[in-house]
């Protein structure tokens, strides 16, 4: 394969076959694999979070459901009673 400098640009050239500009700066690429593994498990935590937020709304209303149920058992048994 042959490649040509870029003018202006150190670390870069380009590949004559595909026309591809490539980096020869290994850890300017190793900074970048290191920070795109860093965003991929922020976005993996934030899915956890979000998926638990979402059973936690699921649970609390649930919740809610039974607490107006046995309130509106209660008051029912109650004004049965006293009427």
């Amino acid at each position: 394969m042959k490649y040509l400098k870029v003018e202006g640009h150190t670390n870069l050239i380009r590949d004559q076959f595909s026309n591809a500009i490539l980096n020869t700066n290994t850890t300017e690429y190793d900074n970048y694999v290191s920070l795109k593994k860093t965003k991929q498990s922020e976005i993996k935590r934030i899915e956890i979070l979000e998926d638990k937020v979402s059973d936690i709304g699921r649970d609390l209303k649930e919740i809610k459901n039974l607490l107006r149920s046995l309130i509106n058992e209660s008051w029912w048994s109650f004004s049965w009673r006293y009427k």
